[in-house]
């Protein structure tokens, strides 16, 4: 079973400025939970308990939330409060987390290239936090997993979005299977709407196999001048190594306001 599960959050979330000046934007709260707190609830549901971080300057809020904070929790112990902290007691005590810094924004490929340090030769998830999903089932993340478990090659899990929106994405096509998956002979890097092979988009999250570091070292910057972890699964597509799963749950993109608003509107009313 895979293990570990990597986090890329040295963005600097110039969308929610200035909320997010000094505070990481991974840590603004949907209801009374950090947004990256989700993700690795996700994460540890799959059964991925070693926790892998790719952060940036200006982070330091989210290695203190995954850790004790002696003097508050004194101030609070015995009373009704302390109930606030069961959900991030319990994910200190069955994980572990590690963190290693990028030094400069050279997009999500170097981010996870980045993560190589700390995930070794082994295949890894990847939970991007901005995308907040959630299913009454099975989480995403545990579903790539169990495709992984019967292909063992690289699976990211895709959504339907309207043309109007492929411009934001990674945009995958490829030949549909009798289980409903997509085995992957296309990737494109936010195509412009007449580019696009698909309205099918990869949203953040993946299980990727080891290979894809040296790919990364050898892929040139694309998109935007950055190093597109697309363009490096296409590699891995030429040779029949990437499967979409069309996802059992809802997304929200939490990248922006709305889909921020619409996440917090979402979870206040199923408290």
């Amino acid at each position: 079973m895979i293990k570990k599960c990597l986090f890329p959050v040295a963005g600097y979330g110039t969308r929610f400025l200035p909320a997010t000046k000094a505070m990481p934007k991974e840590m603004m709260p949907i209801v009374n939970k950090p947004l990256v707190q989700y993700g690795v609830e996700e994460a540890a549901r799959a059964g991925m308990n070693n926790i892998a971080f790719v952060t940036g300057r200006n982070k330091r809020a989210i290695e203190d939330h995954f850790d004790i904070t002696y003097e508050l929790e004194d101030q609070i112990s015995g009373t009704s409060k302390e109930d606030y902290l069961i959900s991030i007691r319990a994910l200190i005590d069955q994980c572990t987390f590690s963190y290693t810094r990028q030094v400069s924004m050279k997009g999500l490929g170097d981010a996870i290239l980045t993560g190589e340090t700390l995930i070794g030769d082994s295949p890894f998830g990847v939970i991007l936090a901005d995308d907040l999903c959630e299913s009454d089932d099975k989480g995403v993340m545990a579903q790539l997993l169990d495709v992984y478990e019967k292909y063992r090659c690289s699976v990211v899990a895709v959504e339907e979005v309207p043309m109007s929106e492929v411009h934001n994405y990674g945009v995958i096509a490829g030949d549909v299977g009798d289980d409903g998956l997509i085995f992957v002979n296309n990737m494109v890097e936010k195509p412009n709407k007449k580019d696009a092979p698909t309205n099918l988009a990869i949203i953040g999250r993946y299980v990727l196999t080891p290979d894809i570091f040296d790919i990364l070292r050898n892929t040139a910057p694309g998109k935007g001048g950055e190093v597109q972890i697309t363009d490096a699964l296409l590699e891995q597509a030429k040779q029949g190594k990437v499967i979409a799963c069309k996802f059992n749950g809802q997304r929200f993109d939490c990248g922006n306001v709305d889909g921020f608003v619409a996440a917090t509107n979402y979870f206040y009313n199923k408290m």
